[in-house]
């Protein structure tokens, strides 16, 4: 399920101006912090939402430079991925927006080699 534009909107609040979201997905940590993950082409900015709250983001908990890989997401019973030296948890469903974000910054050499190069 795409994230709400509601959050969409309440995010470019953090954004520095004429930042383009690329990517946006929520995670939670510790099962009682939840935030918003705001990729755009400059940065990776983890935004932290109110107290028991995942669509009201209230301030900035980093910035990552763009460069950073989020992934690789560890399947488990439930998805988690490490960032920042913290496990973070992702519904089933923001496991591919992850592995998007990861392959953009790999460029061609995380394609397959073309099997008929040829043509």
């Amino acid at each position: 399920m795409p994230v709400p534009a509601e959050v969409r909107d309440r995010t470019r609040g953090f954004l520095p101006a004429g930042a383009e979201i690329r990517y946006i997905f929520p995670a939670s940590w510790n099962e009682s912090m939840y935030f918003v993950f705001v990729v755009t082409d400059s940065a990776i900015t983890v935004l932290l939402n109110r107290f028991w709250s995942r669509t009201r983001p209230k301030s900035i908990w980093h910035v990552f430079p763009r460069t950073v890989r989020i992934g690789p997401v560890h399947t488990h019973l439930i998805p988690t991925f490490d960032l920042g030296g913290h496990t973070f948890e992702v519904d089933e469903e923001y496991v591919s927006v992850i592995n998007a974000c990861d392959a953009e910054i790999a460029g061609r050499s995380a394609l397959p080699p073309d099997p008929l190069p040829d043509l």
